[in-house]
């Protein structure tokens, strides 16, 4: 009877450390590099990024601002049809060693108290923000247009 217990009971386990691996959240990434800049422009579609240039922030409290939004938007399930992107996001990254690439990323703000979506411009996927997060990043979009 014991044996029976322990058997059922390691598969249990088994189980639940099964679902609980299948519930891991992705996130969007960065390189492990320190930012140089953030530059926002007026998106003009998708897959691409419009060079002209509407707020550049160089500040390290507004660059943790878009990197704490960046890196902790989720990842939705599945790919999803959305409207054109409001803005286009360019992360330039700073090093010794040569040119790094630029990331480029869609958004779309959030009004107030809603989430804010991001997309890489490579890919299909959409990552949500916290609403917090959005309130910054409006701060910092909207009171510099």
């Amino acid at each position: 009877m014991k044996a029976i217990f322990s058997i059922l009971s390691i598969i249990y386990a088994a189980i639940i450390m099964a679902a609980c691996q299948t519930q891991q959240v992705e996130k969007m990434v960065l390189l492990d590099e320190k930012i140089s800049e953030i530059k926002i422009s007026e998106s003009e579609g998708f897959g691409g990024m419009n060079e002209d240039i509407i707020l550049s922030f160089q500040d390290k409290k507004s660059i943790d601002v878009f990197e704490k939004a960046i890196t902790t938007a989720v990842k939705q399930p599945g790919k999803v049809d959305i409207s054109e992107p409001e803005y286009d996001v360019m992360v330039e990254y700073e090093s010794d060693k040569g040119e790094l690439p630029t990331h480029g990323i869609h958004l779309w703000l959030g009004k107030e108290n809603e989430k804010s979506t991001f997309m890489y411009i490579t890919d299909d996927y959409v990552y949500l923000t916290s609403t917090q997060m959005t309130k910054k990043l409006r701060e910092l979009i909207l009171s510099e247009e």
